[in-house]
């Protein structure tokens, strides 16, 4: 009996130490994370506010690059069309390259590739080096795009919503900030285009900065728990996302919007200095359109998440451009103001798409492969866009058919992003058709 219960004593006194120990890691793990976690917010709010300047600022400037490196409108509609390219080229590899390195190392030489490319591109001379150095950017921003919705599912999963909504708020104020700043800095700096597509690498460095810390965590230890069962483990272990017509959906939706997107980006401007308007009130409507991203990218993903379909905020979205491209064909000096706040609500269809890759899957594995799936997918079907602009502008003369291109396809948008908008996700879906086979 006396050996009994010294042994029980002996066994007590283990768990006790154990406890302890582990109360102790929870207590030293607790402030680690606290801590990691403002910095993860910090590192993606300014990771964001570099996702588009370097597409934007172009775009404010496309006619001085043009004359600059002497494009004709077709070459210049292959420039429009590099940013879609080299999002669906390296941002499918990002999931790869996160499981290998770690997201936050990623995203961490993403920024470092915008900053370079950035600095590179307007004084390496020619359009074949342009276009090169362009490239390099592009690429950073291509994997930190997929990686955004995998870090924000993996540090935040019980606020998917508002932490999309912060990043897409910060996306579209880097967004427009670049519209608007970029001609006049250019002409307060002397006035030569390179120095005004130069000067955006700074903000890029910046945003290196909050991430290196971060490159040391490859896994999840910071992060906060992923409450995932082992079922759905071994589902997205082993996901075949092709399989899931949600995915399909989401891709094709991703693609339309991203088209869309990128024709405003790259060719709203000269649409309104062809229509008379002065090149910096062009750059300031251009901002304009962005900046309705700022506020309405916060709000529209806590709206989504809320509703069980998010086919309604679809509709709305796509109603607004239609009304946006129908003044642009219309009256498109007369009414530069309405049709820009328009076309910025309508471009709104990107957060909310970020939202519904968040939604269709149940982890942050799912959503990896769901997000380099859909945006990969979604940039390649964007990609003829904004070069057809160029090429429809050039032979037809005029704003016409170019305009008629994107009204019409924002009907196919507003179909096929109501089934993407569907309640359900891609592991039931794949499951279901694996149960049927």
């Amino acid at each position: 009996m006396a050996s009994e219960d010294t042994g029980t004593m002996a066994r007590t006194a283990t768990v006790k130490r154990t406890d302890a120990a582990a109360d102790a890691g929870q207590a030293k793990q607790a402030p680690t994370r606290a801590w990691a976690t403002r910095l993860i917010t910090v590192g993606i709010v300014l990771a964001a506010l570099n996702l588009r300047p370097a597409i934007t600022s172009l775009g404010a400037l496309l006619e001085e690059v043009r004359d600059g490196l002497g494009m004709n409108g077709t070459l210049a509609g292959l420039l429009t069309s590099v940013p879609p390219l080299c999002f669906a080229v390296f941002g499918v590899m990002a999931p790869r390259f996160a499981r290998r390195f770690g997201p936050s190392a990623v995203v961490c030489v993403g920024m470092a590739a915008i900053a370079a490319g950035l600095v590179i591109r307007p004084f390496i001379g020619g359009t074949a080096g342009f276009l090169a150095a362009t490239a390099l950017a592009l690429m950073g921003i291509a994997v930190s795009n997929v990686l955004m919705p995998v870090i924000v599912k993996r540090w935040f999963p019980d606020r998917v919503g508002s932490m999309t909504g912060l990043y897409s708020m910060a996306l579209a104020l880097g967004t427009s900030l670049a519209a608007a700043l970029t001609v006049p800095m250019t002409d307060a700096l002397g006035g030569r285009w390179q120095t005004g597509l130069a000067v955006w690498a700074s903000l890029a460095v910046v945003a290196v900065v909050p991430w290196i810390p971060l490159v040391r965590e490859p896994g999840t230890a910071s992060a906060a728990p992923e409450h995932v069962s082992t079922a759905v483990r071994q589902e997205d272990a082993g996901l075949r996302i092709t399989h899931s017509r949600t995915a399909w959906a989401l891709a094709v939706f991703f693609g339309l919007q991203a088209t869309a997107a990128y024709i405003t980006m790259g060719w709203m401007p000269q649409i309104f200095r062809d229509a008379g308007v002065p090149a910096g009130e062009a750059g300031v409507l251009l901002a304009v359109t962005m900046a309705m991203g700022v506020p309405l990218a916060f709000v529209i993903p806590r709206v989504a998440t809320r509703l069980p379909s998010q086919g309604p905020v679809v509709i709305f979205l796509g109603a607004c451009g239609l009304a946006g491209y129908a003044g642009l064909f219309l009256a498109p000096a007369g009414g530069a103001w309405a049709w820009a706040v328009l076309l910025g609500i309508s471009n709104c269809a990107f957060p909310l798409a970020l939202t519904m890759v968040g939604m269709r899957a149940k982890s942050s594995v799912g959503v990896a492969k769901l997000s380099a799936f859909a945006q990969s997918t979604g940039y390649l079907i964007s990609i003829p866009g904004p070069l057809l602009v160029g090429v429809l502008y050039e032979h037809s003369g005029g704003w016409g058919l170019p305009i008629a291109l994107m009204a019409g396809l924002m009907v196919p948008q507003i179909v096929i992003g109501t089934l993407a908008g569907r309640n359900r996700t891609v592991e039931d879906e794949v499951a279901a058709r694996a149960a049927r086979a």
